[in-house]
Formats: structure tokens, sequence, C-alpha cells
């Protein structure tokens, strides 16, 4: 069930305090601290740039990494800090928290679209929305879906995907405490502007008034 963790690789630093930390920002590092699951916190480093990376492409403060130190035991672990320089905005330090198998955490999970031939709102032309490409959960750190997907057999035009109408893994949660849309299948545009016309005709038809509206009015 679970989908693949990306790996962060970092290194354990040795000394702490201010000078240690300068002295890694110095080595084109970025400080970081461990804590959490019944362990002593953990001093690290991590490559600036391959950090950078990650932070830029989204979802960090989201994203259940695994991080690999040498001569430590790989951990579950998610960010809880990331302290930036004031003015350009870089990262200065980061804190990360164990999360242990049984642990709860909040993530994004991506949605997937199946069965699209069979969607006879698409085969007349509809246009697949996805409203939300991503849905976060509330989700067990020893059970985290790689995917929620969504079957669109039988889907019509007009009709809508929510996420009461998707199977969810055992013990997952949306954090949206409502029954909201994930997706829908809305008319062509050329369809949808015959619509609009059709319905600008009939408004005009019914602002045109009758002979008798005419001769009251004259009267």
């Amino acid at each position: 069930m679970a989908g693949q963790i990306p790996d962060l690789i970092a290194e354990a630093r040795t000394g702490t305090g201010k000078g240690a930390a300068r002295q890694a920002r110095r080595d084109g590092m970025v400080p970081g601290i461990v804590y959490g699951g019944g362990a002593d916190p953990l001093p690290i480093n991590l490559p600036f740039n391959k950090l950078l990376t990650t932070l830029r492409a989204g979802r960090f403060m989201s994203t259940l990494f695994n991080m690999k130190v040498e001569g430590q035991e790989d951990v579950r672990v998610i960010c809880r800090s990331v302290q930036r320089d004031v003015v350009k905005d870089l990262p200065t330090h980061v804190d990360f928290m164990r999360l242990k198998r049984t642990s709860r955490v909040n993530l994004f999970i991506p949605v997937e679209f199946e069965n699209e031939e069979a969607a006879p709102g698409l085969k007349k032309g509809g246009v697949l929305n996805a409203v939300r490409p991503e849905v976060e959960l509330v989700v067990t750190a020893g059970d985290i879906p790689e995917k929620l997907t969504v079957d669109l057999s039988g889907l019509d035009i007009g009709d809508t995907v929510t996420i009461s109408s998707i199977t969810l893994p055992e013990g997952a949660k949306p954090t949206i405490d409502r029954d909201f849309v994930i997706a829908n299948i809305s008319a062509p545009s050329g369809l949808r502007a015959a619509d609009d016309a059709a319905e600008g005709e009939d408004v005009a038809a019914d602002e045109v008034p009758t002979a008798g509206e005419e001769e009251a009015a004259e009267e």
C-alpha cells in the first residue's frame, strides 16, 4: 500500500552550537537537527544545493522522507521547521521529527484517473476537470498510499466525483471535514457556447413585447 518514500541524505554533524553551524554553511551544507521518536537529538548537515532543489519542488513540509545518515539506521522523518535568511530567503537551518510506523501525519496524496475510455461523457467530447489533483489526508506513517484512484467508468457530462466516492486506505482520513469535489466532466467548449447562445436568444425573445403589450403601452 505504501508508495515510494523519497530519500533524504544527510551526514552527522560533529560539534554543536553556532560555531559548528557556521562552519557547515561555509562548507556548502545546511545544519539541522533530528529529534523525537524516543531517541536522542541528532545534529545533521544537508547538502545545500540538494536541499534547495527539494524545497523548491514544493510540499517539503508535508512530505515524509526516509533519512539516510551514515552510521545510523534509516528513519522516517517529516520537516517541522525551515529557518531562512531574512534577506536571501535561503535555508539556514532545518528541524526534522522522527516518526514511528504508527505515527499519524498529514500528507498530500496524488489522484490518478483510470478507465477514461469507459466514460460516456468523455466519448462525447466532454472535458475532465481535475479540481484536486492532490488530496491532503491524515495517514499512518507505516501505511502511506502511493495514490488515490478515481474510476471514471460510466461518468457522463455534468457528473461530479467527490471524496466520498473514493475508497480511502484503512485509517486514512481527509483533513477537510466535508464531501468536497475531486473532479467533474464538463461539456466541450463548443457545446457550452451553443447553449449560451440559445439562452441569449430565449432571453431576447422574452423581452420583445407582444402586439397587445405595445397597444397597452401606447394608451
